[in-house]
């Protein structure tokens, strides 16, 4: 029987550092790969965006030249008609070569490929191009924050933050913000209560995070806080690992009102004072309401020294019970599809037939 190896001092130290240096290498090879077949998807695009300008090439040489690019390559995926057109469109939308090396070729080509085919207007891609990558999103991700218009929600709240943070805080924290946030993977009654819907937030506690956005850690829900002997408790709350403070989430069904924000700046208070620690930044309150009005916002925290943000959420409602009642049923859809169908028939056997 073979004897086990004693191992030297050192060898699992050794063995870690190869592991780390063996994955760091391949992680660097496969966005290589990635840069390599951007670029020369890229150049494809240009030539064939010049010949077609130039000399007038229709749109069935485009078939062609995959068939022929496929016959020559066999079992290379990527020449097919509709990717040598997102080649030219993807030439044509990034001309210059060098917004292409320091952005567009370090994303995969289907995040590109999402980009071009869902946005047209070119600062708005370039916006979604540097957040997928300064975040890391996957391409399903990068297409949920299209469709829910992230780039004209980020940055909208209503906050008191270049007040109540330092300059390097304040900006990065506004910028976290939303208005309105995007809780549509909720579905509630019109008349659904705060609690309600807090519920049906820890229920879908990923959307909820991938709402709030990158950073953004899970405390509890109804946190308690004692003070002067008595217990109170805060809906949501958040830690944020690049700001290194407590988020204080509230919501509230319905417009905001003043005497909200001073409910959230006690609960401010009570977090800093049982909570924070001294390397953590102060925490910040983010107010969720149906609805607020600018003036009435800005004047409830003009006085407020803790610094707090309002913002507004969107749900889906579900339809009033006998709303639903009227609707049609799967059954009866089909049913009347069905009589179209016969009627449609009946139309073509009486038609004259033609001589």
């Amino acid at each position: 029987m073979e004897k086990s190896l004693q191992l030297p001092s050192g060898y699992q130290e050794l063995l870690q550092n190869l592991k780390g240096r063996i994955r760091a290498a391949q992680i660097q090879a496969a966005f290589a790969v990635n840069r390599e077949l951007i670029l020369l998807y890229w150049s494809i695009g240009r030539d064939l965006s010049q010949r077609f300008a130039a000399e007038e090439w229709g749109g069935k040489i485009i078939d062609r030249l995959a068939q022929d690019l496929q016959s020559e390559f066999p079992g290379v995926e990527g020449f097919s008609p509709r990717n040598l057109r997102y080649m030219r469109s993807l030439a044509e939308a990034w001309p210059e070569e060098e917004i292409l090396q320091q952005l567009v070729a370090k994303l995969p080509w289907s995040h590109n490929v999402r980009v071009l085919d869902r946005i047209k207007d070119r600062p708005t891609r370039e916006w979604y191009l540097r957040a997928a990558l300064e975040h890391g999103w996957s391409r399903d991700v990068l297409v949920l924050q299209i469709k829910s218009g992230l780039h004209e929600r980020e940055g909208k709240a209503l906050t008191n933050f270049p007040r109540a943070l330092p300059p390097p805080d304040s900006d990065m924290a506004e910028q976290i913000l939303k208005d309105p946030y995007n809780f549509d993977f909720l579905t509630v009654t019109a008349t659904a209560k705060e609690r309600e819907i807090e519920r049906g937030l820890l229920t879908h506690l990923r959307d909820l995070l991938l709402e709030l956005g990158r950073g953004f850690s899970f405390v509890g829900s109804q946190v308690p806080v004692t003070v002067d002997e008595q217990t109170f408790y805060i809906d949501l709350l958040f830690y944020h690992v690049r700001l290194h403070r407590y988020f204080v989430f509230e919501l509230k069904v319905g417009a905001f009102q003043p005497e909200h924000a001073g409910k959230l700046g006690f609960y401010l208070a009570a977090v800093n004072r049982t909570m924070r620690t001294p390397i953590e930044g102060p925490s910040i309150g983010v107010l969720l309401c149906e609805s607020r009005s600018g003036p009435m916002v800005e004047f409830a925290l003009e006085t407020i020294n803790q610094p707090i943000g309002v913002s507004t959420y969107q749900v889906t409602r579900e339809l009033p019970a006998p709303m639903q009642e009227e609707l049609p049923s799967v059954e009866d859809l089909q049913e009347v599809v069905n009589k179209l169908r016969s009627e449609m028939e009946t139309l073509r056997g009486n038609a004259p037939d033609e001589e």
